[in-house]
């Protein structure tokens, strides 16, 4: 009986997924949205102090892993 549950479930959540031919149904804005903010966080520039630091860091980091 408790397997029977599981796929009646299971069945439910998948069906309620596709919404006219797309799989994140009422979700899509809310993902197109994240998508376009995450784009345009990747394309941003990076400070030159910035990058600087995470090579001062790195170049630090296997020292530490030595010990």
């Amino acid at each position: 009986m408790k397997e029977m549950s599981k796929n009646t479930a299971a069945g439910a959540v998948n069906s309620h997924r596709i919404v006219d031919g797309n799989p994140l149904g009422p979700n899509s804005e809310i993902a197109r949205k994240l998508k376009q903010y995450y784009d345009e966080l990747v394309s941003d520039h990076v400070p030159d102090r910035f990058a600087q630091l995470l090579s001062q860091l790195e170049k630090t980091e296997p020292a530490q892993k030595k010990d």
